[in-house]
């Protein structure tokens, strides 16, 4: 990457391109800590602008970065990014700067620590609120093996709404390990955080008494640490547990036992090298709390967080600004349509409520939030909450509809199945980013959503193949069926079909069928159908008939149309964008064994791996899942099964 960033009068030259390894940071003064800071804060910026990726996360945690990898040695110390999408300086400085080029992109690297990908990523992250269990479960085998490493978790006060974080900490404080666990409070999520721990940490930091007795308590622990005996250190230590439980939040993580230590500036080197070596010597578990700005350094990020959570990139490295461009205008995103239609139908209907764990921009719930906030639940990074919070409401008479990616729904599926389904409750989950999703690679594909909700009783599973039918399924889903119901749709942009101002009833369990053929019947769902029509062109124009349905449904599949095409085709085949193990052409193949109807089936699908990160056209190559590919597949298939 260029250097542009502009030098002090006192810098000589730059010291990112000595940087090698965090070894290279151990020599390094305060101050050139604070110079590496901005060159690296530069450098993600100039990243970022160009090739894109998450971003105001990254800007905040800069300092922290530099800081952990001047005092901690890693990789024998062990640290662990929750969620990960911060960790961009971390890999600059840990030897991936010449690639990070590559970031995101198809074949390089990715843009999450991945254990793979070097020995600093100490943990695999992705999704949130685990860095805390996983250090927990890394610092019991180092003590159990005997060795001496130091074990921290990074985690944001968004993730920090998790379930799982909660359930951590109070574990980390049984074992009374030596884990160091740095709360980075910037108040945000991809959206501002919610909920009392949100409160309670505003209110920590807000409080002048609290703050400036924390800095005389520290500083006389320093100074005793120094010059004075156990007697006297401890009868400080023992004033510092009495003003927390008194005054601060601290107590809530003192009571977990865990020992509280802040809130400290997040942005100030020397703040953080000093309180880093302190926690260096402290062997039992602790929480580092630091309050940092999301965004910081690039002012368009600090104005609007949510905003430049992540860029595509392509914007001015100084004003933010992403030029026009001359391409067509493209249809509105399956997710707008789909929080257009719901805040249309509650505007109608005062049971309808809307529920998101932590993303109400991500699912455009927040239409639904501005038009009718009394009506609208962010539970945080929490979506087992969101979906047991959900059925709670729907014991009450109320429509709850339960928005969640659906990569992040699977952290849910108890909830699905003992608190919704099993009581037959009326819950409608909107699952949004289902299928590929592109450059933010396995941990956040939604590759696995039709197989792992195929085998819940009572659920209804719906999957639109343009936005008319997200916006008619909708309807249904809320209307036309009394128990739980599912709705599946892809990121991006819908199909550009004309949208009807009324909404019209899908007929449950019943599918299209589009084209009446001979010979193949191609059956699919959701957007992938235009694709099995361009298939079925080019397959009839070399003289095989065939069939094409839009099955709608999972479940209940249509069993009638199925016996139907089975009538009038010797061979089957199903595409889907979901995995190849458990989803619509296991749902074929059931219902023609248990009819006695002996066809082959080809499943056209993804994978039975987890997929790389890249754009949506490479991924589509390498999971053939083109035209061009399934074309090939089900010639191949028809010719050596009739020969």
């Amino acid at each position: 990457m260029p250097d542009t960033v502009k030098l002090p009068i006192h810098q000589e030259k730059f010291l990112l391109p000595e940087i090698q390894s965090p070894d290279d940071l151990k020599k390094l003064s305060i101050t050139e800590l604070q110079l590496l800071a901005e060159e690296c804060r530069n450098e993600v910026i100039n990243l970022v602008s160009e090739n894109g990726g998450h971003f105001a996360s990254t800007l905040g945690v800069i300092e922290l970065t530099v800081a952990l990898h001047h005092v901690y040695n890693s990789p024998q110390d062990k640290i662990i990014w929750d969620v990960g999408h911060q960790a961009y300086v971390h890999k600059i400085l840990t030897g991936r700067r010449a690639r990070m080029h590559t970031n995101r992109q198809y074949g390089g690297l990715a843009g999450f620590p991945k254990i793979t990908e070097s020995p600093y990523d100490a943990f695999g992250t992705g999704h949130a609120s685990t860095s805390i269990s996983a250090a927990a479960g890394i610092a019991a085998a180092r003590d159990l093996a005997g060795s001496g490493e130091k074990v921290i978790a990074v985690i944001g006060d968004g993730s920090m709404t998790g379930g799982m974080a909660f359930e951590a900490m109070n574990h980390l404080g049984d074992l009374k390990s030596d884990v160091l666990v740095i709360l980075n409070d910037n108040q945000m999520a991809i959206s501002p955080s919610t909920g009392g721990l949100k409160t309670h940490l505003i209110n920590i930091t807000l409080n002048k008494t609290y703050n400036r007795t924390r800095k005389f308590i520290w500083n006389s622990i320093s100074l005793l640490n120094n010059e004075f005996g156990d007697a006297a250190k401890n009868a400080v230590r023992k004033l510092e547990d009495g003003f927390k439980a008194a005054f601060t939040p601290g107590a809530f993580f003192e009571a977990l036992g865990l020992r509280y230590f802040g809130p400290i500036d997040g942005h100030n080197m020397e703040q953080l090298v000093k309180a880093l070596r302190e926690m260096q010597e402290l062997p039992h578990p602790k929480l580092l709390h630091i309050v940092t700005t999301k965004g910081k350094g690039f002012k368009p990020a600090e104005d609007n967080q949510s905003k430049w959570h992540a860029h595509s990139g392509g914007f001015d490295r100084i004003t933010g600004i992403t030029p026009k461009t001359d391409g067509k205008p493209q249809p509105p995103k399956y997710q707008e349509i789909f929080g257009e239609a719901l805040v249309e139908l509650a505007l109608k209907d005062a049971r309808i409520t809307a529920i998101t764990a932590a993303m109400p921009s991500g699912t455009s719930l927040d239409l639904f939030q501005n038009a009718l906030p009394n009506r609208f639940y962010d539970v945080g990074i929490a979506e087992a909450h969101a979906v047991t919070f959900a059925a709670g409401q729907a014991t009450k008479g109320f429509l709850p509809v339960c928005a969640i990616y659906s990569t992040f729904l699977q952290r849910a599926y108890d909830q699905i199945i003992h608190d919704v389904a099993q009581q037959n409750l009326h819950v409608v989950f909107a699952i949004d980013r289902a299928g590929l999703v592109g450059e933010d690679g396995p941990t956040h594909h939604g590759s696995f959503d039709l197989s792992y909700l195929h085998a819940v009783p009572n659920l209804t599973v719906m999957m639109p193949a343009d936005e008319q039918e997200l916006r008619d399924m909708l309807y249904t889903a809320l209307y036309e069926i009394s128990g739980p119901v599912a709705i599946r749709y892809p990121r991006g942009s819908g199909t550009g079909v004309a949208l009807r101002k009324t909404f019209t009833q899908v007929e449950t369990g019943k599918g299209i069928l589009l084209r009446e053929g001979s010979k193949i019947a191609l059956l699919t769902a959701g957007p992938l159908t235009d694709m099995a029509l361009d298939v079925a062109d080019t397959l009839q124009q070399e003289g095989l008939g065939v069939s094409v349905a839009n099955m709608r449904f999972l479940k209940p599949v249509d069993t009638a149309l199925i016996e139907k095409l089975a009538g009038s085709s010797t061979h089957f085949a199903v595409i889907e964008e979901n995995s190849v193990i458990g989803g619509l052409a296991s749902a074929v193949i059931d219902c023609l064994n248990e009819q006695g109807i002996a066809r082959p089936v080809l499943k056209i699908g993804l994978p039975d791996r987890f997929i790389t990160h890249g754009s949506m056209a490479e991924l589509y190559r390498e999971t053939g899942m083109t035209a061009e590919a399934v074309l090939k597949r089900i010639k191949e298939f028809y010719n050596g099964s009739t020969m």
